[in-house]
Parts: C-alpha cells; sequence; structure tokens
C-alpha cells in the first residue's frame, strides 16, 4: 500500500479500530494462560466523554495493551452504572417539559420513561471511548440495572440482613430538598459560605427577663423545643428550672442544662432544635424533648411554619429576620462563615432530616478491608492516599443505603401489616409471602396483602459489587470466569471516589470472596486548567474531549493527556500538549517516511559507521527498556511515556537515522535496512501502549501481516545485555559531533565542505565511534596529535582538545576583524564594570548581591578576552 506524504490520523483510526473489532482482539475468554484484568470504573449512563474519563481511560488503555503485548490474557471490562439520582432528575425534568409530574405517574409508568431515557442516551459515552483507542473487551459490557447484576444486588441486600449487618433506623439523615432523597454522609460536600449570625431575645415565662441566643437559621425557630445552658456557667444561674418562649410562634419551652453547650460561642445560650440537627436530636433524646419537623421534602416549611407555610427555607430566612426585627427580638446581626454541607449530585444545600431509612452497618465489615490496605495486600499508588484511607476507615460511619427515587434497585423488604413494623426481607415476592405467613402465623396472608418498600438502593450499593457481579460471582460463586479473572489486577480511578467506591469494593470483595477485588489501586489526579482550576462545564474551561481528537488526533491526544500526569498528582492541562502529542505522532511517521523511501541493495556493503550505530542503538534500547519497566512497575506512565518519548524521538530520529542513512543518491545495505527495521519493530511495540493507532499503521505497512502477526498482538521486546561502556563512549562521541556542529554554524563553515580533525586524547576516549564522528561531522580525516595545532579552531571535550586547521575552512581576514571588533566591545564591558567596583560608595552601599554580580561580570569578561585574545593568536 502507498504511504501517504502526510499522516492522516481520521483515516488510520477508523480502519485500525474496526480492523482490531473484526479480528476480536479485545474479547477475552478463559484460557490457560495468566489473565490479566482491569475493570472501568462505570461512567453514569447519562454521561458524555469529559477531561478526567480521557484521563483515567487513556491510563487503563494503556496498561491492558502493554498487558496484551506482554502475553497476558488481556481482559477490560467496560460498563455503565445507572447513576439513580442524575438519571431520575434528567429523566424528570424531560417530563416537566411535556408537562408530566413524576407524582402523577405510577412507579411502572415513570420506570418506562427512565428506561426510554436510558435507552435512547445511553452509552454514548462508550462509544466516545471507542474513538479514544479504548480496547475495552466490548462483548463483556454489563450495565448495573442488567438483570444478573440486578439479581447480585437484591441477594447481597437480603444475606446482609439476615446477617443483621442490615437495619432499619429512625436517624438524623441528609436530605437533598432538590433530588428529594437522603444521601450517605460521604456524597456531602462541604464548602465554606459567608452567611450570618444572628443574635435573638427569647422572652422568660413569667418574668420582663430575656435570654439571647445565636444562630446561623433563624428560619428553624419554630422547631425549637428547648434553650440549653452549661450547668457550669454562672452567668445563666437564674434560669435554672425555668421556661422561655419562642419569637413568632410563642411555645413555651424548658431551659435545660448540659454540658455539651460551648460557653465561648455565640452567647453560650443554645436553641435546641432536634429535628433539624445532629447535635441537637442527641440532646432532645438524652433530655426527652418533643421533636417538632417544620420542613417540606423540597425545604418548603409546613403548617409548623405558620404564615410562612409553603414557603422556601431561604425566602423565609429572609422574611423572619425582617419580622423578628420589627418585633424587636432581633438583637444584632454579625458576618459569620461557616461549612454548609451540600449534595454532591444537585449542589443543593442539604437539610439534616429525620427519618425512616435502611442502614448498614460498617464497623466489622470495614475491619479487613483497613488491614489489606495497611498490610499492602491492596496497594495505593501514590502511598500518600493510605493515610486518608485509614483514617476514614478507623471512623466508619454506617451506610444509608436507602433513596427515595423510583430508578434503580428496590428495596427487597415488604410489609404486610398495618404499619411498617412488620415486614420480611426476601428475594421474591413469593419468597417473601411465606416468611411473613411464617413469621406472623396467618397462613392466609396473600401476595396482595404485600406492599414492597417504594425505596431503591443507593447506586454504590450496586458498584460495590463490580468487580465481582461482572463475573456473575455472586450467583454462581465457584463459576469458570470468576475464578479466573478474580481478583482484578490494576484498578485506576480517581481520588475523589477512594470512599465511595474504592474502599467499598474492597469490603465486598472480603465480605463475598474472602478475597480482595484488586491488587493494585492508581488514583489519578485532576484535570485541571493553566490556573489550576478544576475543569467544569460551569466555568467553561474544559475542551471538548471529542473535538480535541478530531484536531490532535487520538493518539496525539493521548500523549498530551500522558505527559504530565504523575499518579495522585494533578494534571494541568494545556491543549498545547495534545499539539505536542501531534507532532510526536507525525515525528514518528516520517521517520518510517525517510526509511521507506531509502533504494536498498544486497550487494552494498554495511559501513562502519552504520554496524556500530545499530550496535549501539540496541544497547540503548535495552537501557531504556529497563527503565520503562521500572516505570510501569511503580505506575509512573507519565514517566515511562517520556522515556519511550526520548528515545524514538533523540536516539532514534535524531542520531541512529542521521548514522545509517546514506549518502544522496546512494542505496543503502540490504543488511543495515533490515537492523533498522528490526529496532524500528521493537521501537513501535513499546509506543503501541501509548500511540496505538500510528505504530499499528507503519507496522502493517513494513511487510504484509496476518492477523495473527498484527501488532496489537505481537511480543514485547526481550529483554538482552546491556554494554554500559559502549553507551558511554557514544554520549562521548555525540558530544564531538556537538563540538564540531558549534564550531560549523559560528565560523559559518558549510556542512558541505569536509574538514580534518586532529585530537589530543587527554581521556583516552574509544575510537569505536571515529566512523560516525568523521560521518556526522563531515570529517574527511580524524588524526591523533600531541599537541596543539597552530592555527586551528579548538574545542574540548572534557580534557580532549580538538583541533579543525583553518586553513582552507574559514574567511581569516574576515575571522580577525569579527574577534578585534569583539575584543573591543569585552574590553570597554569590563572597563564599565571596574569603574563601578572601584567606586567605594557602590561597593559599601550597595546590597552584598548586586556587588557579587558585578564581580562575576568583571570575572566572566577576563575570561572572554583571554579566550578572544588566543583565537587572534592562532589566527595571526
Amino acid at each position: 500500500m502507498a504511504l501517504t506524504a502526510k499522516y492522516n490520523a481520521q483515516t488510520v483510526e477508523e480502519k485500525w479500530y474496526s480492523y482490531w473489532m473484526e479480528q476480536g482482539f479485545f474479547h477475552s475468554e478463559v484460557n490457560d494462560k495468566e489473565p490479566y484484568t482491569i475493570v472501568i470504573p462505570p461512567p453514569n449512563v447519562t454521561g458524555v466523554l469529559h477531561m478526567g474519563h480521557m484521563l483515567n481511560n487513556t491510563l487503563q488503555d494503556v496498561l491492558i495493551r502493554r498487558a496484551r503485548l506482554k502475553g497476558y490474557n488481556a481482559c477490560w471490562v467496560p460498563g455503565t452504572d445507572h447513576a439513580s439520582i442524575a438519571t431520575e432528575a434528567k429523566v424528570v425534568a424531560k417530563l416537566k417539559e411535556e408537562g408530566i409530574e413524576k407524582d402523577s405517574l405510577t412507579r411502572e409508568e415513570f420506570l418506562e420513561h427512565a428506561w426510554k431515557w436510558t435507552h435512547k442516551h445511553g452509552g454514548i459515552i462508550l462509544e466516545q471511548l471507542k474513538k479514544l483507542g479504548a480496547s475495552c473487551d466490548w462483548e463483556r459490557t454489563k450495565f448495573t440495572m442488567d438483570e444478573d447484576l440486578s439479581k447480585s444486588v437484591i441477594k447481597v441486600f437480603v444475606d446482609l440482613h439476615n446477617k443483621g449487618k442490615v437495619y432499619r433506623g429512625y436517624r438524623m439523615v441528609n436530605w437533598d430538598p432538590q433530588a428529594k432523597t437522603t444521601l450517605s454522609d460521604e456524597e456531602v460536600i462541604y464548602v465554606e459560605k459567608q452567611g450570618n449570625l444572628y443574635y435573638l431575645n427569647y422572652k422568660i415565662e413569667g418574668s420582663e427577663d430575656t435570654l439571647t441566643i445565636a444562630t446561623t437559621r433563624p428560619e428553624t425557630i419554630m422547631g425549637d423545643t428547648a434553650i440549653c445552658i452549661n450547668p457550669n456557667d454562672g452567668r445563666f444561674a437564674h434560669l435554672k428550672g425555668k421556661k422561655a418562649i419562642v419569637p413568632i410562634s410563642n411555645r413555651v419551652v424548658p431551659i435545660i442544662e448540659d454540658e455539651y453547650v460551648d460557653v465561648e460561642f455565640g452567647t453560650g445560650c443554645l436553641k435546641v432544635t432536634p429535628a433539624h440537627d445532629e447535635n441537637d436530636k442527641m440532646l432532645g433524646d438524652k433530655h426527652n424533648l418533643e421533636v417538632v419537623d417544620i420542613f417540606n421534602d423540597d425545604a418548603t416549611l409546613n403548617s409548623f411554619g405558620m404564615h410562612y407555610e409553603g414557603k422556601d427555607r431561604f425566602v423565609v430566612r429572609r422574611e423572619i429576620v425582617k419580622e423578628l426585627e420589627e418585633l424587636g427580638a432581633l438583637v444584632k446581626t454579625e458576618q459569620h462563615t461557616n461549612k454548609i454541607g451540600t449534595s454532591e449530585r444537585t449542589g443543593a444545600v442539604i437539610e439534616p432530616k429525620l427519618s425512616d431509612q435502611w442502614f448498614l452497618n460498617m464497623k466489622e465489615l470495614a475491619q479487613p478491608a483497613l488491614d489489606a490496605v495497611l498490610e499492602k495486600e491492596v496497594n495505593l499508588v501514590p502511598e500518600k492516599f493510605v493515610n486518608t484511607y485509614r483514617h476514614w476507615m478507623e471512623n466508619v460511619r454506617d451506610w444509608n443505603i436507602s433513596r427515595q427515587l423510583w430508578w434503580g434497585h428496590q428495596i427487597p423488604a415488604f410489609y404486610y401489616g398495618d404499619g411498617k413494623e412488620e415486614y420480611v426481607v426476601a428475594e421474591t415476592m413469593e419468597e417473601a409471602l411465606a416468611i411473613a405467613q411464617e413469621k406472623s402465623g396467618n397462613n392466609q396472608l396473600q401476595l396482595t396483602d404485600l406492599k414492597q418498600d417504594p425505596d431503591a438502593l443507593d447506586t454504590w450499593f450496586s458498584s460495590w459489587l463490580w468487580p465481582i457481579s461482572v463475573f456473575n460471582g455472586i450467583l454462581e460463586p465457584d463459576n469458570e470466569e470468576i475464578n479466573y479473572y478474580y481478583p482484578t489486577n490494576d484498578l485506576v480511578t480517581a481520588p475523589e471516589i477512594l470512599f465511595f467506591w474504592v474502599a467499598r469494593m474492597i469490603i465486598a470483595g472480603y465480605e463475598y470472596r474472602g478475597e480482595k477485588p484488586f491488587n493494585n489501586v492508581y488514583l489519578t489526579g485532576i484535570v485541571r486548567d493553566k490556573q489550576r482550576r478544576k475543569m467544569s462545564k460551569s466555568l467553561g474551561n474544559s475542551p471538548d474531549p471529542i473535538e480535541l481528537i478530531n484536531n490532535y488526533g487520538a493518539d496525539g491526544v493521548r500523549v498530551g493527556m500522558l505527559l504530565s500526569s504523575p499518579a495522585g498528582n494533578d494534571l494541568m492541562f494545556d491543549e498545547d500538549l495534545c499539539k505536542q502529542g501531534s507532532g510526536f505522532v507525525n515525528k514518528i511517521w516520517n521517520a518510517y517516511r525517510l526509511i521507506d523511501g531509502w533504494e536498498v541493495s544486497k550487494t552494498e556493503k554495511a559501513t562502519e559507521a552504520s554496524t556500530i550505530a545499530i550496535t549501539w542503538y540496541k544497547s540503548k534500547f535495552q537501557k531504556v527498556l529497563a527503565t520503562i519497566e521500572d516505570h510501569y512497575s511503580k505506575y509512573r506512565i507519565s514517566d515511562a511515556l517520556m522515556s519511550t518519548y526520548k528515545l524514538v524521538w533523540d536516539d532514534f530520529c535524531s542520531w541512529l537515522l542521521e548514522m545509517v542513512k546514506p549518502a544522496y543518491g546512494k542505496p543503502i545495505a540490504a543488511e543495515t535496512y533490515n537492523e533498522v527495521i528490526g529496532i524500528l519493530e521493537n521501537n513501535l511495540k513499546i509506543l503501541h501502549p501509548f500511540v496505538p493507532f500510528v505504530s499499528e499503521e507503519i507496522w502493517q505497512h513494513i511487510a504484509e501481516r496476518t492477523p495473527e502477526e498484527a501488532l496489537i498482538v505481537s511480543e514485547w521486546p526481550k529483554t538482552e545485555t546491556i554494554d554500559e561502556q559502549l553507551i558511554k563512549d557514544f554520549d562521548f562521541a555525540a558530544e564531538v559531533i556537538s563540538g564540531i556542529r558549534t564550531i560549523r554554524k559560528q565560523k559559518n563553515i558549510s556542512f558541505k565542505d569536509a574538514i580534518s580533525l586532529s585530537v589530543i586524547n587527554n581521556e583516552n576516549s574509544s575510537t569505536q565511534f571515529n566512523a560516525v564522528i568523521e560521518k556526522m561531522g563531515n570529517v574527511s580525516a580524524l588524526n591523533n596529535v600531541d599537541t596543539a595545532v597552530d592555527g586551528a579552531l579548538t574545542f574540548r571535550v572534557k580534557s580532549n582538545e580538538y583541533f579543525i586547521p583553518i586553513e582552507g575552512a574559514i574567511d581569516v581576514e574576515q575571522e580577525i576583524a569579527k574577534l578585534t571588533e569583539e575584543l573591543s566591545y569585552t574590553q570597554g564591558f569590563l572597563k564599565s564594570v571596574q569603574k563601578k567596583l572601584s567606586n567605594e560608595r557602590f561597593v559599601s552601599g550597595a546590597p552584598e548581591k548586586v556587588v557579587a554580580m558585578e564581580k562575576q561580570k568583571e570575572a566572566d569578561a577576563l575570561a572572554k578576552i583571554e579566550t578572544i585574545k588566543a583565537s587572534l593568536a592562532g589566527l595571526q
């Protein structure tokens, strides 16, 4: 096939991705090879590719492609998450646009709409991953609402309930008033916000006295059921045993005593609202206080809010402050900064709310997962996250696993009495009926007497089983696939879901398989812009990944993403990195075009220069290969790319090809050509994980290959011995060549004109690269001498002195004039510096650094004058 002058990324990428898919190269089946398994962090089914996905999936693809080349049975399981809150919110919004309220639909009707939405919009992100080159086993694509995965979730819930680890409790929970559901503690993001501290007067019953409390939430006073003072605070001894009157509602509440009250904060008096604050709830339980919930599910006030009923909590805050001011109850307002809990999904301010919910007791379950990380059975990369993990796991709280949503896995709890006290938990309604009949002693109970809990399970309650459930390890714990692919090898994910997902998967692994779910967790950084801001749609600072691929090619974008993405450290993304990546792809392409354009001769003998050059490069390749292997073992993927990049750009393109390139119009020896092709093929193998498309294109152009011989399934280069001395000798020779080139450039000696070169070899340096020096420097003869050569241009490499005879090489008169002018300028500059240094006032008054800088300028000028004089002496 003809080699195009310009590399066309889009054509090449479509061609080879289709070919890989057709040949089934991404698919894995159980066999006798050692498996290498990755499960994808399942993106939201309704999501589209963003820069975080790009980084995460590029890293996974690099690891899986390398494993394939290493001879492992590589299996990368893709899939999507049903994302209860996010998907339900989108479906509700779509229905609203159509004039349909969710509340007007039955659960079944709503789910029909949700499934339609999912089938229409779901999976877009997986198609986008294909454009990136992701070599997932698409035949294994999973969705957390697939029938087998759903059954797995239900089975686990029932099992944990039967073990006494899942329980129902009336607790203070995090309520998202926008999504109208509870959230787990980990889904609450605390943000610092500027607010106010309002000082309010409460009258003391039966007297003219008042007490003052300070609150950030005046809208909750209608839920106050006590005032609390510290028993050791002498300021309020006169209030003990008395009652206070809550402004506006005029409810009479007791004044209680508890050491919980911080005498330093606010006024030392605390309003107690047990329905709307976790700490107040604890006080309420301790002192048997009434609980008054003043909020509806959408955070508007209910009937306890009196004339504020139906109004949003923040609207009420503004209005109630005015009313309190008019009543004379508002003493003063101060600015106050505090941390506000917000919903990780909707951004809404969280409302603490008392609610009946399902919880999972985590303390006992978490211990094996904590030990696994501390004992390095599961490695976190980088290690800095171990302490964060330990802190969370040691202080783990029970997991609120129920959500007031319809989209998701409905909780398999069935109520059969009048209220919610009598219930059974079972995998199916039929099983539930049998258990309910036995439990109640009532054989007359019918299926119609059972009412399933309307809540759905937290989305993470399905994804924590992901490495097990994708291989059906819950329903069939001893099946062939789970026994072969589990535990998986590497998990690549973001640190922000270390607890949401990673820790919980480790917990599930030990609970349901008795072993870890993966060996290593590679935690990527966050993709940020040049100003260190996190990329987001709202800031408008996040480029469209597909547009980047269209502009720079998938290979170019992959290189751009990885050039500066060390594990666990944030990536400062700049589109210029993709441009650099694209430039690298073109460099590889043009290097092959150069090789492909050479005329090959079977009769031509290999030159001395090309023979030693090939020997050197093979050793250099092995040295870099060892470095790359070390980087991979430590998950320094960015460093592995950089080592590969420098090897190919500098050592292969800039040095080797120039050393073996035949003279203009001359053929290359077949022996040399074949060696270069062999070297190129090894280069393509280590390049393939980073730039899969251009590497496969060149590989397939080199020779006609059967599918079994495709680059994607070829063999990683073998490790061979490294000749360190040879590499050092070449590095020395490279400096000599650079010295020749510098003088040629400075003295305007054409590279077409041959020169002779003499050397005083004080270093006793090897002569094996002399042929290379002669070729690369266009040196007609390289001679060893014992003394300096008169009338020659000189340069040094370490203690070796090199001489290029001037005669015939440069215009002597022109060079003398140039050096004389330079000498005159430098002497004038020296005079001005020395004048400044001879000025006592300057030396004693100027900062020490400034004086030192001037002295350095004097020393540099003196040294330069000596050099110029020596050069002039050699010319005259």
